[in-house]
């Protein structure tokens, strides 16, 4: 059947303003564009170790069979969310099919009728969905901006409040104040949580993410792991109270109501967290790669350019979805693989190059790249 007209117009809207998405051929090129920071995706040992175990463990089994609350719940469950816990130096943890379908189960959950949401204007597409999904009262504040945010404290006073923020943006690649924050969080008794999908396996000394990092962890309602990035597998988890991951099992639909992950899917997450462990080297190249590629961007000339990041994600605004989108091009063809981020997904005028940096990039990469964009663009 021919697609209904309305839907069709809202894909002719999308192709004038030259913002149609479309699926990616896989490619060769140079990574710039991936969120494997430490190359854990493409471990030959993490995925050899994974396998082992199961067969150690007479594991033979393809899937799930059903959600965790009927048959899914298999023993590698129990075996992976304890040690991540422990990794965490968390109370309890409960692992989840995605990164989104954490935000989607956990605020559409938690906040309750007469609370109220306060959230980083920038946070990610699946913590507004969740947001939208829940009963309480939801308001932005404008982006790290905690003067604002205290602002908005003070209109809701004896109220239940949830403050929701990132410790790195996914567009930006900047970071919050987090002692900040936590201390006004303190200060007016409210539930913080931050979504830490983009620091797992890049801050700290064994890739245990920046509010541990930072030694803020025990202050904080609950955490978000997502493990599509530094982990390089797939899932996520919210650490925090045994009573949270309680309520969690009970209440948080996008966790019921789902197949769990396979014991296959739980193994890679256990032996990939279990190498973060051990797992120093590649951290460490990375951080000094994102030092690198900062001093070389200055030294270019094309700071000015450049959202000011210390992450792996750093991104050069270049405003205009056809600019940027043949920017894009230009690097692909010279064989480095960066993606365009057009409007809406960012807002119109703030279109961007997002280069994300990896453990595995060579200095002689970085510079080549960064070479090009400068010659491109000037």
């Amino acid at each position: 059947m021919k697609l209904p007209e309305n839907l069709i117009q809202k894909l002719e809207t999308r192709k004038q303003n030259n913002a149609l998405r479309q699926l990616p051929s896989f490619n060769n090129l140079v990574d710039f564009s991936s969120n494997d920071y430490i190359g854990f995706s493409r471990s030959e040992a993490i995925f050899k170790l994974a396998h082992h175990y199961l067969i150690e463990n007479d594991i033979v089994q393809n899937g799930a069979t059903g959600s965790r609350l009927i048959s899914g719940n298999h023993s590698l469950y129990q075996i992976a969310e304890t040690f991540i816990a422990e990794f965490h130096d968390a109370e309890s943890s409960l692992i989840f099919n995605s990164g989104y379908d954490v935000n989607v189960g956990f605020f559409s959950a938690v906040p309750q009728r007469n609370d109220v949401i306060l959230y980083d204007e920038l946070s990610h597409a699946s913590i507004r969905d969740g947001i939208t999904m829940s009963n309480a009262k939801s308001y932005k504040f404008n982006h790290n901006d905690f003067e604002d945010l205290e602002r908005l404290i003070l209109k809701f006073p004896d109220t239940t409040i949830y403050i929701v923020t990132e410790t790195v943006f996914s567009m930006d690649g900047d970071s919050p104040n987090l002692e900040e924050l936590v201390m006004l969080s303190e200060k007016y008794n409210c539930y913080l949580v931050v979504d830490e999908a983009h620091t797992l396996g890049v801050f700290g000394e064994k890739g245990e993410g920046l509010t541990q990092y930072l030694n803020l962890h025990h202050r904080i309602f609950a955490r978000i792991m997502t493990f599509g990035k530094g982990l390089g597998c797939h899932g996520a988890v919210v650490l925090g109270s045994q009573e949270l991951k309680e309520y969690l099992v009970n209440f948080a639909r996008s966790f019921i109501y789902t197949t769990g992950l396979s014991p296959h899917s739980v193994a890679t997450i256990l032996v990939a967290y279990q190498s973060l462990e051990i797992e120093k080297e590649n951290i460490e190249k990375l951080r000094q790669n994102i030092v690198f590629f900062n001093q070389q961007k200055n030294l270019l000339g094309l700071k000015p350019m450049f959202v000011r990041s210390k992450s792996a994600i750093q991104s050069a605004i270049v405003p205009g979805n056809e600019k940027v989108k043949q920017l894009a091009q230009q690097l692909q063809d010279k064989g480095f693989d960066v993606k365009p981020i057009l409007s809406p997904t960012v807002p119109e005028g703030q279109e961007r190059l997002r280069f994300c940096i990896h453990s595995y990039n060579s200095e002689e990469e970085i510079n080549q790249i960064l070479e090009l964009l400068r010659n491109f663009v000037f």
